[in-house]
Parts: structure tokens; sequence; C-alpha cells
């Protein structure tokens, strides 16, 4: 039976090409605000740090109607890092929206989910956004994507699939281009007319797919699927099932459920095939359960989500300064955020280490990691991390192999060269090398994960912050040799204490300073950094002797040079494997693992032994 009132749409695209801002609008010209409603932008983004930093980090869930038929719309992430929302959530829909922007064409995480939604076999809608762009060149990026659908072996019917070009921030679309766009109603009718209705069996033994967990201070854990045969009510007893878990099986009863309409979600007592639908008062359900008839069950095949590629190591904060501005300080309280964080992000694992003060947390990339940081820090955690590391494997011969990233560089012709040499010292090969129409050149290299750990704020300096660059992972391979992280040293408080004018104005001669005055500092902080390649101890606390005799110029005011200023993704990216991050609500200190320098230089000639 197919449910025609329904149609269940994901909408997927590469980072930035707006997918969010499409999502605004198509809420926006179906009724869901009131004519008088103010509405912030990007309203699907509700996370604080997904509003800061224009990104979407989970996937969301909405519905709008349109001539009496409700469309069920998942807004994705578009950051290759945040990949694992994207491969679960198109469990829970029949078609996708792949939305490209008019200019930049198809990019690598173009590819990633669009190769996603080709493998579960998914009909496309392919959305040309920002049309109204002056560069856009919209029948070139009609090709390009064609061209992508050849190399990831589409099948006739996607390949057939419609183009509709838009711009999401002026609310409009059309099939042709030659017509003068007026609202968004060809793109609410090429969703009618091409994603097809959900298709099941209501009188069959009942079978949802969990894909996402949202969690309520309220209610609990609340389960998120697509109701793929049978009926649900509130009140039924079901099994929780697995198919990755064979051994899992337990008896549950839903106590209550949910549908979505428009940002809300609205309680419902009865729920049928079709219909996507929030479940709670469930605390042992997980991604990629199945709730099943407890006399028929049969769980549904839930894919692998890809494995981490990136890890670092969450520490107990034990610096001088240790429990003085954080909320949540001790090992108990790190260790229940971290395993709590797994109940709703799949790409993440952590694992306990030999020591009760660590935990390894292991994700897609550095931006997955620093999310996470960033969310615990706002939250009053203070702890430390370590250096982020790749994952190795070995193959059947026991030879090291490492995750690898396919590279585009987007960078004005002149900085082409400096870009070449930085990345092939960092054991990246250049397969690819063209000229798009507005001059820039596109630069595709083959780098090892770890060579771009700590080089995005190298390359902003280098590209004079108009270069972009994007990476996807693209598997393992051997072993490329060791890349030298980092050429500076640090410059390394030698007291503890308050830093001062006097004692920072003789420091910065060595190197960029990272402190201004008046900051509290410890011995073995990181306080700046040496353009040579050796640490060296600076005493920023170092007062001016006074005297008696006062010489001309002596009190003439000393002048500093304003310190760098560095955000979390740049101290993730800039401390050495020797130091650690200390990360608090108010503060982020580089510090050496080893605080005392006598032990410190101990320790440095045994490795160099």
């Amino acid at each position: 039976m197919k449910r025609e009132d329904i149609r269940n749409v994901a909408i997927i695209a590469h980072v930035d090409h707006g997918k969010t801002t499409l999502v605004d609008e198509l809420l926006k010209q179906s009724g869901v605000f009131r004519a008088n409603q103010e509405v912030m932008e990007r309203v699907m983004d509700s996370n604080d740090i997904e509003r800061e930093r224009g990104i979407t980090i989970l996937s969301k869930n909405t519905a709008v109607c349109y001539k009496d038929i409700k469309i069920n719309i998942v807004d994705t992430p578009g950051h290759a890092d945040f990949g694992g929302e994207v491969e679960r959530v198109l469990k829970m829909v029949n078609g996708v929206i792949l939305v490209v922007d008019a200019y930049e064409g198809a990019m690598p995480q173009t590819r990633f989910v669009l190769g996603k939604a080709l493998e579960l076999d998914l009909p496309i809608i392919v959305c040309i956004n920002k049309m109204d762009k002056p560069e856009a060149r919209c029948e070139e990026v009609v090709d390009e994507v064609l061209e992508l659908l050849l190399d990831l072996n589409a099948s006739d019917a996607q390949l057939d699939c419609p183009f509709v070009y838009a711009s999401a921030k002026a609310g409009y679309a059309t099939t042709d281009l030659n017509e003068e766009p007026v609202n968004m109603v060809p793109l609410f009718e090429t969703i009618i007319q091409h994603i097809p209705a959900p298709e099941g069996d209501p009188d069959a033994p009942t079978q949802v797919l969990i894909s996402t967990i949202d969690y309520n201070d309220y209610v609990g854990r609340i389960g998120i699927g697509k109701i793929e045969n049978g009926t649900l009510s509130v009140g039924d007893e079901v099994m929780l099932t697995n198919s990755h878990l064979p051994e899992k099986r337990e008896r549950v009863k839903v106590s209550r459920l949910y549908e979505f309409s428009g940002l809300q979600k609205t309680e419902v007592m009865h729920a049928t095939i079709g219909s996507i639908v929030a479940i709670s008062g469930i605390p042992s359900i997980h991604i990629g359960d199945t709730i099943c008839d407890p006399e028929h069950y049969a769980p549904i095949p839930f894919q692998k989500i890809s494995e981490p590629t990136i890890a670092m190591y969450f520490i107990v904060n034990d610096s001088p300064f240790a429990g003085t501005e954080g909320k949540y300080v001790t090992s108990r309280h790190l260790r229940d955020r971290l395993f709590r964080e797994l109940n709703t992000d799949v790409s993440l694992r952590v694992e306990e280490t030999d020591t009760t003060e660590s935990f390894k947390v292991s994700g897609r990339g550095e931006l997955h990691l620093s999310v996470l940081i960033e969310n615990m820090r706002r939250e009053g955690y203070e702890f430390a991390v370590s250096k982020a590391e790749v994952l190795y494997h070995q193959d059947e011969k026991g030879h090291k192999l490492e995750p690898m990233e396919l590279a585009y560089v987007d960078v004005e012709e002149t900085y082409s060269g400096t870009v070449i040499e930085k990345l092939s010292r960092r054991k990246g090969e250049l397969q690819g090398m063209s000229i798009s129409g507005s001059g820039s050149t596109r630069l595709e290299f083959l780098i090892p994960s770890r060579g771009l750990i700590g080089y995005r704020d190298e390359f902003l300096t280098d590209t004079k912050g108009t270069g972009v660059i994007n990476t996807i992972f693209q598997g393992y391979a051997p072993y490329k040799g060791d890349i030298q992280y980092r050429s500076t040293g640090s410059l390394i408080a030698y007291e503890t204490g308050e830093s001062v004018t006097y004692g920072l104005f003789n420091a910065q001669e060595r190197g960029p300073l990272l402190i201004g005055p008046g900051e509290k500092v410890y011995a073995g902080m990181v306080v700046g950094l040496n353009p040579k390649a050796e640490d060296i101890e600076v005493n920023v606390c170092k007062r001016k002797q006074l005297t008696n005799t006062r010489a001309a110029g002596s009190d003439d005011a000393l002048r500093l040079v304003p310190p760098r200023v560095l955000s979390l993704e740049q101290c993730m990216e800039i401390i050495n494997t020797d130091e650690l991050l200390e990360v608090t609500p108010k503060n982020l200190r580089i510090r050496k693992k080893i605080l005392d320098p006598t032990q410190r230089k101990r320790a440095a000639m045994k490795n160099k032994a």
C-alpha cells in the first residue's frame, strides 16, 4: 500500500551550498509561520555553535503541508566530519534533494552525500541554488552534476533526474531558466511528482527503524524513525531489537508518540506506515534499533557507520589552576559526559585507558572533536586534551596503513606555488590542476589525514585568507613516512604568577606572544611561539627593579605587540605532541605535559636516545 498523502525527503549538499536556507523558505511559503511572525535566518540551526559558525552539525526533522500532502523534510549536515549524520537519516526518506551551488558546482562532499543516496537507490531531485549570483553558471553546473552521476554509476532512472533552479535567499525556484521565477511552487510540485510515496503494509507486524536520537530533560531519550510496516499506538508493548546485536531483545512500552508539524513535535495517539515519528518512554533506545511486534520481531538492517580516523585523549585537568574555573572537573564527570555523547553521535568512539584520568576519544575529523570540546566547555566542564593523532590500521601482512584524504584547494593563481610546496612537504600528491572561469586555480591532492593536522591556519596565512580547502575521506593506504608537524618551538613561562608589561616586553623579542599583561600564568605554560625549533623559558612575571636614580628615557612607556588570540581550532592545530590544551569555560591554555623543567629535559633526552 502507498501513502499518497505523505512524502519523505532529505536535503543533502556540500557545506554552505544553502540547504538550511532552502528549508527556511519551504517552511515560510507553506504557511508554517504567521504572516507577522518574526523568524530568524537558518531557523533549523537551533544549536548555538551551528548559528555562530553557519554550519549544520545535527540533522533536523520538520514537516510542511502542500496541497493536503505532508512533506517530511530532513535537513542534514554538509561538512565531511558529520557524514555519519547523513548516512543514517537517509534510511528514513524515499528521495533526496541534492543542493548544488550555481557558482561552486559539484564539490567533494557533494560526491560523498550523493554516493550515499545512490547506494540506497533513492530518487534524486537536483536543485541548483544561488542562481541569482552574478557569477552563477547554471548550465555548466548541470553538466558537472551529470558527470558526477555517471562517475558514481547512477542508474538510468537516477540519471533522468529533474533539475530545479532556485535562490533560497530570494525565495523562488523554476524548472526553466527562460522563465521569470516567482516562488517555491515549482520545487514543491517537483517533490510531489518525483519523490515516491512511502510504501508498506499497515496490517503486517510493526517495524520502525530508529535513525536519530533526540534528548529532552523531561522525557529523556526520544527515538526518531519511519514506520516501515504496521501501525504504532501509545501504550503498545513492542520489542526492541538490533540487526548488529542479535542478542538484543527487550520488551518495552511506547509511552508517548509524536509526529512533526513545522518546527514542533505534535503528540498523536496512533501512526501508520510512512509516518516519521518520535517515540519516548524507552530509556534503552539507540540509533540502529528496530521497534518490532513482540510476537514477530525482524530487525531492519542498518548500515555500518564509517569508522573514525582521528583520536585525542581527554584528560582530567591537573594544572596548578585545576578546579578554579570549571563546574565539572572530576574523572567521573568527564567519563559520564563523554559516554552520554555516544547516545546521539554514532560516529564517535570513547575508550577507557590504563588510567581513570584519561579517555581516548575518536572522531571523523578535527572539527568533529572541536565541536564536542566547545559544547563541553560551554556546559561548565574543565579538562585537558592532547594533540590529535590519526588512527592507523594494519593489512594482512602487518604493514602499517594510514587514512588518506582527497583535498580540493581553490586558490588565486599567485598562491598556488606556495600551497603545492607546503602540501608536498606534508606528503601530499598532486592529482590534478585546473583553472576555473573566475581565474582561480583548483588543486586536487591525495594526502595523509595527519598531513592536514595543523595546516588550515597556515593555509589561510599563505593565501591571505582567500583560499578554500575542502577534504573528504578517501580510504586507507600504506604509511607515507614521517612528517614534521611544527617547525616552531614554544616560549614557556618560567614561574607561576601574573604577567606584567616589563616581563612581556623582554619576552616578545623572542617571538609572538599568546598572552597580554595581567594574565595568570604557571610554570610550564606556553605563553608564546619561538620562530626557531627549540623551546625557550621566559619570565613574563619579571618586574622592573626600582632604583633611586632616574636615567633619561627610563620612564618611557614600554610598547607591547598585541598578543595572538587563538580560537579553539587554532589551539588544537598549534599544540605539539609534548603539549596539552587546557580547556575551561573561561580560558584556553596551552601547556607542556611535564610542567617541571628538569623532568621535561630528562624526558626529552630519553626520547632522543
